[in-house]
């Protein structure tokens, strides 16, 4: 079994552990693999992989994207990072709770968040390097992001930020995102999202 589910969260978050083959060359891992994602109720196709390089201090976010839905596969590749995906569903029952987990190069762990969820990260070593496998294709008319530092939604960062681009510094509140007619496209039914 190459990948298994280490734990879910807030419904639909999902940790992923892939499994190590290592031997004196070093190391092989599966990082995705799409019959194994089918089993575990996962989607298959993504159609865009993102890498970004980041310094110590540095938090990217809270980011999504509505059309076409992008639910991001995310995993630190070098150093460490805190990975943080926030429900901004209207109507749902988790809206505006979080979940963040720590990963890195040697702990493995992938987190899955679907489209429905702001995503962000803060890096904890000197540097790190985030790459992600997105589900939509990017599409500047139809994202948003949520403040990191949002009162209403509390997300306890593990290091005090230093590093923030004017963008994320001047998202909107999650009230004026549940406020906004571009929230009907989240709006909570109950039921899984898968992209």
């Amino acid at each position: 079994m190459p990948l298994k589910i280490e734990s879910r969260h807030l419904g639909e978050v999902v940790v992923l552990v892939p499994q190590v083959y290592e031997d004196e060359r070093g190391y092989f891992i599966e990082t995705y693999h799409s019959d194994r994602f089918k089993e575990l109720g996962l989607p298959q196709s993504f159609v865009q992989e993102n890498h970004s390089y980041s310094r110590k201090g540095v938090l990217r976010g809270l980011h999504f994207q509505w059309d076409p839905p992008m639910g991001k596969l995310m995993r630190v590749t070098r150093g460490t990072a805190f990975l943080v995906a926030v429900d901004v569903r209207r109507g749902s029952p988790t809206v505006g709770k979080w979940v963040g987990i720590e990963a890195s190069a040697e702990n493995r762990n992938q987190v899955w968040a679907p489209a429905s969820f702001a995503r962000g990260f803060c890096v904890l070593a000197e540097e790190a390097e985030v790459q992600y496998l997105c589900t939509g294709i990017y599409n500047s008319r139809a994202e948003s992001a949520i403040r990191w530092d949002d009162p209403d939604i509390e997300i306890a960062w593990p290091v005090a930020p230093s590093i923030i681009s004017d963008k994320d510094r001047k998202a909107q509140r999650l009230r004026e995102w549940l406020a906004s007619p571009d929230a009907q496209h989240f709006a909570y039914t109950g039921q899984a999202v898968s992209a």
